[in-house]
């Protein structure tokens, strides 16, 4: 007999938690099944056992059948599931759909117009991902451009926790232009790059509007950056940039 080996903990992106998963395949191995022999075959004990499966039912991934006093419990077929995350879909759509045309604009009138939040500070690699990752969001939804000001130093750092950046931002259709300090730097799709001689310190600047993201790097070569979300000082720096860019 050929054992096949799944890794069901996928599931729990339905909605199951552990224990329901754990009961749900237990029920596809035994076929119709009492409580008594459900909580044998999990090891879980009965009352456990019996709120999980309401809650099966409930999903419709399980249903039951009386026999004299007692209720014997089946697993729906596995094509059920299938079911259940097209459900999850339309759901995740609808509330997608909500967020971006009724709550996140009715959310963003209760912000002042400048405050300490509009100023974030990440720290590692961990924090260098996400502003690469919101750079990509946020010019994919407005204008599908940014500008960016880069050194040397810091080249060689800033990709590494994010190595798929420059594929995913041409796959988007977002162009940047780059104003490069010292040597290096890959040409690209969708990317224009102008040099300017010298070394700098260690920075990156990404100016994509309403914000401006700045990294660097402290002893160690650890990142830090941060990011302002202001449409005047992403104006400003967007003022600067291109001046510069159309002087060289």
């Amino acid at each position: 007999m050929i054992e096949i080996i799944m890794n069901l903990s996928v599931l729990e992106n339905l909605g199951l938690s552990t224990r329901e998963i754990n009961i749900y395949h237990a029920l596809l191995q035994l076929g119709p099944a009492s409580i008594r022999d459900l909580a044998a075959k999990t090891d879980i004990n009965r009352g456990s056992t019996y709120e999980t499966l309401k809650v099966l039912v409930k999903k419709g991934i399980v249903n039951y059948l009386p026999k004299g006093k007692r209720r014997i419990f089946q697993a729906e077929d596995p094509s059920r599931l299938l079911a259940l995350a097209e459900e999850k879909h339309q759901e995740l759509e609808a509330t997608l759909a909500s967020l971006k045309t009724e709550i996140i604009p009715a959310l963003r009138h209760l912000k002042p117009e400048f405050a300490t939040s509009n100023v974030r500070f990440y720290e590692g690699d961990e924090g260098v991902e996400y502003v690469l990752k919101d750079i990509l969001s946020s010019t994919d939804k407005a204008g599908k451009a940014y500008s960016v000001i880069s050194t040397q130093a810091l080249r060689e750092h800033l990709y590494r926790p994010f190595p798929t950046f420059t594929k995913q931002r041409i796959a988007k259709g977002i162009f940047v232009r780059v104003l490069a300090i010292g040597e290096g730097g890959e040409e690209a799709e969708l990317a224009e790059r102008k040099w300017m001689k010298g070394e700098g310190n260690a920075s990156y600047i990404a100016i994509y509007p309403p914000k401006v993201a700045m990294i660097s790097l402290t002893k160690n070569d650890f990142p830090v950056a941060v990011v302002i979300d202001s449409d005047a000082i992403s104006g400003t720096h967007q003022m600067m940039f291109d001046t510069l860019w159309n002087a060289l």
